[in-house]
């Protein structure tokens, strides 16, 4: 599927903070305004592997300066069981991956192409939870992924509804 041009590597140029953390202080406004900035990579080559991934922050009450942090303070904790997902792309624009959660390992595959974000209706890397294995309420969600710099991508996680998808939380994954 052609999204429009995606800028090469030469081309792109950082967006945003460098380390999860710093992602993590930002409100849920700030983290979709460097969403709605940056592109889909390039090749969904550049996701190959087990990145680390983190959860940013979660919409509603969550989103205040004091709640932010504790959120931000539970998601680095050991205890947390999201670690990241693993990715496998078969091409520049198809793949499949999967979450890695700790104490259960693997859950929850999801396909991986590029698509139009729901967001802003830009070129994304949509992962795809809509799978026959998968339990009904995971098969509700859409990831969506954009590249903030090299290695660095950031992503909402939106619950589908009746009528739009509705934003759940914001989450980044380093894969420097």
């Amino acid at each position: 599927m052609n999204l429009d041009e995606t800028p090469n590597e030469a081309t792109r140029r950082a967006i945003g903070p460098e380390h999860l953390d710093d992602l993590a202080d930002l409100s849920v406004g700030e983290l979709e305004r460097l969403y709605r900035e940056a592109p889909a990579p390039a090749s969904l080559e550049a996701l190959h592997g087990a990145p680390v991934g983190r959860m940013l922050t979660v919409r509603g009450p969550f989103d205040r300066p004091r709640a932010r942090t504790r959120v931000a303070a539970l998601a680095r904790a050991a205890f947390f069981p999201w670690r990241g997902k693993s990715f496998e792309a078969f091409d520049a624009e198809t793949g499949k991956g999967i979450n890695r959660v700790h104490l259960l390992g693997e859950r929850f595959e999801f396909g991986l192409r590029l698509d139009r974000s729901v967001i802003d209706g830009g070129p994304c890397v949509l992962l795809d939870y809509d799978r026959p294995d998968n339990p009904w309420l995971i098969r509700q969600i859409r990831d969506e992924l954009r590249e903030l710099r090299p290695g660095l991508f950031l992503g909402p996680a939106l619950f589908k509804t009746r009528r739009d998808p509705v934003l759940v939380l914001w989450f980044a994954i380093d894969h420097r």
